[in-house]
């Protein structure tokens, strides 16, 4: 753990530096995803989701009935399959399912609500080929656990078939950055700081306010079982928690993983570092209760 710490804090966190351009650092975020071992037997192949460029990732023996849709994060402004290539094979082996990647649209170039048109075009588009909604989980890390609880919240106002499960994995929720944890976290965060997530949010809205931008103070009923992860350390830990009393008062079907000690995004050292494997397995084993009906340890 101390390793990764480390290498959180001295070769990744300076990678978000916002000083530098946005190009760059889209780049140096992109070699990252090429540090990291992937499980053996991985595939990985070039796809389209709805007109939206993904990843289609498998592990051995983990080409089941059913489908992950993850939205990778990044603020809005940084990421793509490449740098979640090593985190989607594992996501794939502890879920038992194919994982799709949408590298959807980023801001500033394409601000809100791009990223949203996106993700609900991928989600369509798993539809269309035939993937019941119950067969379908939808997961994100970070910006991309807020763009995939707005993509739930879409859907709802369609009246659209819900996905089966939701995984939510230190989800950046709070574009207004109320959350007390900015301040309280801030030394045990290692990864993220308050004036990155500022320029990335003022990057994504440009100017606008609508009220997907706000999901934590949206209806929360009528939503499938939502799985939350996130470490104690993280500067948006509040965010999560903040969600899981929603849910709670909503009498919405959730669970909560909260890992003591780490920081933001922590599971992305699956595959080396045991902390991340537990949590990953943990989170897996919920998506397969709910989307194959398998009862969990």
């Amino acid at each position: 753990m101390q390793v990764a710490r480390a290498v959180t804090r001295f070769v990744v966190a300076p990678v978000l530096d916002p000083r530098l351009p946005v190009a760059v650092r889209r780049r140096l975020l992109d070699a990252t995803g090429f540090a990291l071992p992937s499980p053996r037997g991985t595939r990985r192949r070039r796809t389209s989701l709805g007109g939206v460029p993904a990843d289609r990732v498998t592990v051995a023996g983990g080409d089941g009935p059913h489908q992950v849709l993850f939205l990778h994060g990044g603020g809005y402004s940084l990421g793509s399959a490449r740098t979640y290539r090593a985190f989607a094979a594992h996501l794939a082996r502890a879920t038992g399912a194919p994982v799709h990647v949408p590298e959807y649209r980023l801001a500033p170039e394409h601000p809100h609500p791009a990223a949203v048109d996106d993700a609900h075009a991928a989600y369509r588009a798993l539809r269309a080929v035939g993937h019941e909604p119950q067969r379908i989980a939808v997961a994100g890390d970070s910006a991309g656990g807020g763009l995939a609880l707005s993509l739930l919240l879409r859907l709802r106002a369609e009246g659209a078939d819900l996905p089966g499960s939701v995984a939510l994995i230190s989800p950046w929720l709070d574009l207004d950055l109320s959350s007390p944890t900015l301040e309280a976290n801030r030394r045990t965060d290692v990864l993220l700081s308050r004036h990155w997530l500022e320029q990335a949010a003022a990057g994504y809205r440009a100017g606008a306010d609508p009220a997907d931008l706000r999901p934590l103070q949206a209806d929360l009923t009528g939503l499938p079982p939502i799985h939350l992860l996130a470490a104690t350390g993280e500067i948006l830990l509040g965010d999560a928690d903040a969600l899981a009393a929603r849910l709670a008062a909503a009498g919405a079907p959730h669970t909560y993983d909260r890992v003591p000690g780490l920081w933001h995004d922590f599971v992305l050292y699956t595959g080396a570092m045991a902390e991340a494997d537990a949590a990953v397995a943990r989170l897996g084993a919920a998506v397969r209760a709910d989307c194959l009906g398998e009862r969990r340890a």
